[in-house]
C-alpha cells in the first residue's frame, strides 16, 4: 500500500514538473471537465491561462460580439514557429498573390484552423476546444510537439459567445444537480429562441460569405489575413445521431478541385482509424454537401482550402447526458472526447502532409491567376447602377478580398445579360464596373457571381442559387473573354448641395436604393415631414421618378428653416445620398409639388411581433433589418398581447414567419386596427394564419374550381407514391419542393410597393403559393412561364404559375401586405431590404 502511494506522488511531481504552470480543464475549472457547462467568461480564462502558461500559445482578440463577448485565436506552434508567426503569414499569402514577392519554402509550413461553436446550443464542440488546446499546449505531449514543427494551428474556441452563452447560462440555471437523461426532462427542452443562433437570432453558419454579422465580418478579417489550408467546422447534430466527418456528401460544386475532395478521404481515414480502435460510431459522405457558399466547410474550401464539418451527437437537447434510443447514456464527455479525437487528427494529418498542403495549395492558386476554372471570365457591372446599390456591392466585394476595377476604356464583347437571360453583344463603358476571374480569389468570385451554379444532385441541404447581381438589383453581364480593369475602380465624389441656399423652397432626393431609406428613416426620426411621388415628373430641367422624396419647406413649418436645411444636408452626406434643392414647386412636366400626387408619409411606428409562435430566424432578420440596416426603432410585442393591445401606439406591424395560432378575438382586433388605419407587413409561414380569414384575401385558389381540380391531382400523386420503391423515400418530396431558387418576377412598378425597381429577382424558398389574389394589387408576380434559376421541383414549378409573391390589400384606412417570399432572407438580399423599406414607408399609406 505504501509503495503504490509513494509511486502515485512521484508521478503526480513529475506531472506537475513537466507542465509548469499549465493546469488541465479540470484542474483549472470549477467543476471537472465535462461534467458541467462552462460558462463562457470561464472558458475565456482558460484559454488566457493557457496562453500565458505555454510558450507554445499565441492569443489574439479579433473582436467582440453584439453583447460585448470576446473573439479569440490561439495560435499554437514551436516556440520557434511563433516567433516567426509574421513571416509565415505572409509568406503563405504570397503563395496565393495576395501579396507580393517570391515565396520563401524554408517558411512553409501547414496551417489548419479549427473552429468551434458556431452554433451556441451545440456547446460540446466550444467544450471540446479546451481539451484540444490544452493537448496541443501540453508540454509532455512529444507527438503532439513533433506534428506543430511544422504546423500552425489556429483555434477559435467559441465562434458564436452570445448564443453559447444564451443557452449554458439557462441550462445551468435552470438543470438539476444530477443529470437527468430521461429525454422528456425540462433540461432538455430549451426555450425559444435557443443558443443556436447569435444576438440578432442569426444562423452565423450561413453568413460566412454574406458578413451580415459582426462576428462574421470579425472573423473573416483575420481569416483573409492567413488563408489556411484545412478548416474545420466542429458542430453537433441530434444525440441519436452517430459522428459524421469528412468526405462530404454530393451534390459538390463544380469548382472544388479533385485535390480538395480527393484529401477529404485522407483525413477521414485517418479519423476512422481512432474511432475504431475506440469502437466509436461514425458516418461519412451523407448529408452534408458541399455546395451552398457560406458555410463553415464550403467557403473555406472555396478560398482554397480543404474545408470539413464535423458533427458529434448533442445539440442543444442532450444536456450533460441523455438516454439513447439504444439504451446507452451519451455523456457531454464522451461528446467532448470525440472532438478532441478528430481535432487532434486534422493536426496530425496536416503535419504528415504539411508539404503536399503547401504545394497544392500554391497551385490551387496558380490556376486561380492564370487559368480560371470557370466558364464565365469577366463580369460587368453597369457603372450607371443605381450609386446606393453599387456601394453595397463593392462592400460585399471588398469584405470577400474580391477585386474589382473600371474599366476605363470603351469596349465591346458578346456577353450573358442577367436580366435579359440571353447571350447578346455589349458595350462596355468606361465607367462601368470590371470583375475579372484571373485573380486570387477568382473561384469565390465565380462561384458568388455566375448566374447559375450547375447542381450535380437535387438532393441538397440548402438553397440552389444566390448570384450577387439578382441579389443587389443590378444590371450586369458576365462573358468567356477576358477583360482586364483599365484603372482602378474609384467611387465618385459625393458633391453636397451648397451650404449657402438655406431656404430652397423643397428638397428632392431620389428613391433608388436602401441608402434612400436609410436617409428618409434618419429624417423622419429627426421629426422632418416628408412626402412621396405617386407618378414622374420634371422640374428645373431634371426628371424624377415614382418614389421621389419631396421635403418642402410648407410641411416643415414649425422648423427653422436653417435646422431643416442643416438636418437634410447632413443626412445626405451621411448616406452620400444625392439631394437636390429647388426653388419652385411649378413642375416642367407632370405634378406641382402642391398635387395630391404626392403623398404625405405618416412616420412608421413600428411593432414586430415575437416569442415562441415567431421563427427566430426570421423575427432577427426584421429586428436586425431595422436596428442595424435600416437606423429605425422597433417595438416588439408578444402574439399573446394581440387581442387586448392597444393598436393606437403602432401604425404598422410586422408578423415575421413563424406558425401562429392567433384567437378569434384576436383576429378581430387586428382587423379593426387595420381598418383604422393601421398597415400589417405579414412575411413567409405567417400568412397560413390570414388564410381564408374574414376580411382577408388569402386563399390558395382562385376559384373553387381550381381548389378541386388541384385536389384531384393530389389524390392522383397519392395514389402512385404508394408504388415508389423504399429506397428513393428520401427524394420522395422532390418534385413538391424549392430548396432556395430565384424566380424573376412580374412587377407592377406603378405601385408604392414597387417604386424604384426597374425588375426584381426574388429568392423563393418554400413550395408556398397562392394565386393571383382577388381585389389585391398584385404587385410582383409570377406569370404563366416562370423564370427561375436554380432548382425547383417540377410539381412546385407548376404551381407557381400566375401566383402572387407580393400583395397589397387595402382594407378600410389601412392595409395588409403580404410577402410570400421572405425578402430579408439570411440579411443578404439587398434589393429585398429596399423592397421591405417600400413597405415600411409607402405601401398602404
Amino acid at each position: 500500500m505504501v509503495r503504490i502511494f509513494l509511486i502515485l506522488a512521484v508521478s503526480l511531481c513529475l506531472h506537475a514538473t513537466l507542465n509548469g504552470q499549465l493546469l488541465s480543464p479540470s484542474e483549472f475549472l470549477p467543476h471537472g471537465h465535462g461534467e458541467q457547462f462552462t460558462p463562457h467568461y470561464l472558458l475565456v480564462d482558460y484559454v488566457r491561462h493557457v496562453a500565458d502558461n505555454s510558450p507554445r500559445v499565441q492569443l489574439l482578440q479579433y473582436g467582440a460580439t453584439n453583447e460585448a463577448r470576446p473573439l479569440l485565436l490561439a495560435f499554437i506552434s514551436t516556440p520557434e514557429n511563433l516567433a516567426r508567426l509574421e513571416d509565415i503569414r505572409r509568406n503563405n499569402l504570397r503563395h496565393t498573390g495576395l501579396l507580393d514577392g517570391e515565396p520563401d519554402s524554408t517558411l512553409d509550413r501547414a496551417i489548419a484552423w479549427l473552429s468551434f461553436g458556431v452554433h451556441g446550443n451545440e456547446a460540446g464542440a466550444s467544450e471540446a476546444s479546451l481539451s484540444t488546446l490544452y493537448e496541443l499546449a501540453r508540454p509532455d505531449n512529444k507527438e503532439a510537439a513533433s506534428w506543430l514543427e511544422n504546423t500552425i494551428v489556429i483555434l477559435d474556441p467559441c465562434i458564436n459567445p452570445d448564443g453559447f452563452s444564451r443557452y449554458t447560462e439557462w441550462y445551468r440555471r435552470f438543470a438539476t444537480k444530477h443529470p437527468v437523461p430521461e429525454p422528456g426532462a425540462y433540461e432538455h427542452d430549451e426555450p425559444w429562441p435557443g443558443g443556436r443562433v447569435n444576438h440578432y437570432f442569426f444562423d452565423l453558419n450561413r453568413d460566412w460569405a454574406w458578413q451580415t454579422q459582426v462576428e462574421t465580418r470579425s472573423r473573416i478579417e483575420k481569416y483573409q489575413e492567413w488563408m489556411p489550408h484545412i478548416h474545420v467546422d466542429f458542430h453537433e447534430q441530434f444525440p441519436n445521431d452517430h459522428y459524421y466527418f469528412a468526405p462530404a456528401a454530393p451534390p459538390f460544386h463544380q469548382y472544388i478541385s479533385s485535390w480538395q475532395s480527393e484529401f477529404q478521404y485522407d483525413i477521414g481515414r485517418n479519423h476512422a482509424r481512432y474511432f475504431d480502435q475506440k469502437g466509436w460510431l461514425y458516418f461519412t459522405r451523407e448529408v452534408f454537401d458541399l455546395f451552398y457558399p457560406s458555410y463553415g466547410d464550403t467557403y473555406p474550401t472555396f478560398n482554397g482550402a480543404i474545408g470539413m464539418t464535423h458533427e458529434q451527437a448533442g445539440h442543444g437537447i442532450a444536456g450533460r447526458a441523455y438516454e439513447m434510443e439504444n439504451g446507452d447514456t451519451l455523456t457531454l464527455l464522451g461528446r467532448i472526447q470525440r472532438h478532441t479525437a478528430t481535432a487532434l487528427s486534422t493536426v496530425e494529418v496536416s503535419s504528415k502532409n504539411a508539404r503536399r498542403l503547401t504545394g497544392q495549395f500554391q497551385e490551387y492558386f496558380s490556376r486561380a491567376n492564370n487559368d480560371p476554372v470557370g466558364k464565365y471570365k469577366t463580369f460587368i457591372i453597369r457603372g450607371s447602377n443605381p450609386e446606393g446599390r453599387l456601394r453595397a456591392f463593392r462592400e460585399i466585394l471588398a469584405r470577400n478580398g474580391i477585386r474589382y476595377g473600371r474599366a476605363g476604356n470603351g469596349s465591346s464583347a458578346w456577353a450573358y445579360n442577367y436580366q435579359s437571360g440571353k447571350e447578346e453583344n455589349i458595350s462596355i463603358q468606361p465607367e462601368d464596373l470590371i470583375i475579372s476571374a484571373y485573380q486570387p480569389m477568382s473561384v469565390l468570385a465565380q462561384v458568388l457571381l455566375e448566374p447559375e451554379p450547375e447542381l450535380e444532385d437535387t438532393l441538397t441541404y440548402d438553397i440552389t442559387a444566390w448570384a450577387l447581381p439578382y441579389a443587389y438589383g443590378l444590371e450586369a453581364y458576365a462573358t468567356t473573354r477576358r477583360i482586364d480593369a483599365g484603372l482602378p475602380f474609384e467611387a465618385p465624389p459625393y458633391v453636397a448641395p451648397s451650404e449657402a441656399a438655406e431656404t430652397p423652397y423643397a428638397y428632392l432626393v431620389e428613391w433608388a436604393s436602401l441608402a434612400s431609406a436609410r436617409y428618409l428613416a434618419a429624417l423622419l426620426q429627426k421629426g422632418v415631414k416628408a412626402r412621396f411621388a405617386n407618378g414622374p415628373f420634371s422640374l428645373e430641367g431634371r426628371q424624377y421618378a415614382p418614389g421621389t422624396i419631396v421635403i418642402t419647406r410648407a410641411d416643415n413649418r414649425k422648423m427653422e428653416p436653417s435646422r431643416l436645411h442643416g438636418l437634410a444636408l447632413a443626412a445626405a452626406r451621411e448616406f452620400e445620398q444625392p439631394i437636390y434643392p429647388v426653388s419652385t414647386g411649378f413642375a416642367d412636366n407632370g405634378f406641382d409639388l402642391g398635387s395630391a400626387n404626392l403623398q404625405f408619409i405618416e412616420t412608421p411606428r413600428v411593432a414586430v411581433l415575437t416569442g415562441e409562435d415567431t421563427d427566430a430566424n426570421s423575427y432577427g432578420e426584421v429586428w436586425y433589418f431595422f436596428e442595424q440596416d435600416l437606423g429605425y426603432p422597433l417595438f416588439p410585442i408578444g402574439t399573446d398581447r394581440i387581442a387586448g393591445i392597444e393598436f393606437s401606439d403602432y401604425n404598422v406591424l410586422v408578423m415575421p414567419e413563424g406558425r401562429y395560432d392567433i384567437s378569434e378575438a384576436g383576429m378581430e382586433s387586428l382587423s379593426e386596427w387595420i381598418s383604422r388605419g393601421g398597415r400589417l407587413i405579414a412575411i413567409g409561414r405567417a400568412l397560413s394564419a390570414l388564410e381564408e380569414k374574414e376580411g382577408f384575401s388569402l386563399s390558395r385558389y382562385a376559384t373553387e374550381e381550381e381548389e378541386a381540380a388541384a385536389e384531384e391531382e393530389r389524390e392522383m400523386i397519392s395514389l402512385d407514391r404508394r408504388l415508389e420503391p423504399y429506397g428513393e423515400q428520401s427524394r420522395r418530396y422532390i418534385s413538391r419542393s424549392i430548396p432556395g431558387a430565384i424566380f424573376k418576377l412580374q412587377l407592377d412598378d406603378t405601385h408604392p410597393l414597387a417604386y424604384g425597381l426597374d425588375s426584381y429577382y426574388s429568392l423563393k424558398t418554400s413550395s408556398r403559393f397562392y394565386q393571383l389574389l382577388k381585389d389585391t394589387w398584385n404587385v410582383g408576380y409570377i406569370g404563366e412561364t416562370p423564370e427561375v434559376i436554380g432548382f425547383a421541383g417540377a410539381t412546385a414549378l407548376e404551381n407557381t404559375k400566375n401566383t402572387a409573391i407580393f400583395a397589397v390589400q387595402n382594407k378600410g384606412r389601412g392595409a395588409a401586405i403580404y410577402m410570400v417570399d421572405n425578402p430579408l432572407f439570411r440579411g443578404f438580399w439587398e434589393n429585398g431590404k429596399f423592397l421591405f423599406g417600400n413597405a415600411v414607408f409607402f405601401a398602404g399609406q
